[in-house]
């Protein structure tokens, strides 16, 4: 299966579906899409969109995203993780490098998601107790 297989339609409601905000940053640095503007936990003005993604961040981590950046750009690494509390939340956030079939660097990936709940989970729930 190919994304060609799926409709645009299709494709925006799987990533407005997803229970994670995700934004994604080309090779240039430069924010170019993100999912879930209305209900994100990191809000973002539109006017970012083309924008150098260092701008989304306060001043304080910029050196940190550089860094991730850097790592993933010169294949020093793939991922990268953080979490933090936030207004009583859990809030887990990861960065992916993203590359083409030939490991060439496309961009950054980055999801972040409420794990609150998760991070509570004890015990198990099997499917057939749906």
């Amino acid at each position: 299966m190919t994304i060609e297989s799926l409709s645009k339609e299709q494709l925006e409601g799987i990533l407005e579906a997803m229970p994670l905000d995700i934004s994604f940053v080309d090779e240039n640095d430069l924010v170019r899409f993100w999912n879930k503007h209305e209900t994100r936990i990191f809000k973002r003005p539109v006017s970012v969109l083309g924008k150098p993604v260092q701008s989304c961040h306060p001043k304080g981590s910029v050196h940190k995203v550089n860094q991730i950046l850097s790592d993933f750009k010169g294949g020093k690494r793939d991922s990268a993780e953080f979490w933090i509390d936030l207004g009583g939340r859990k809030v887990y956030i990861r960065y992916f490098a993203v590359r083409d079939e030939a490991g060439d660097y496309l961009g950054t990936l980055e999801a972040t998601q409420d794990i609150t709940e998760m991070a509570s989970i004890e015990g198990e729930k099997r499917l057939l107790e749906y």
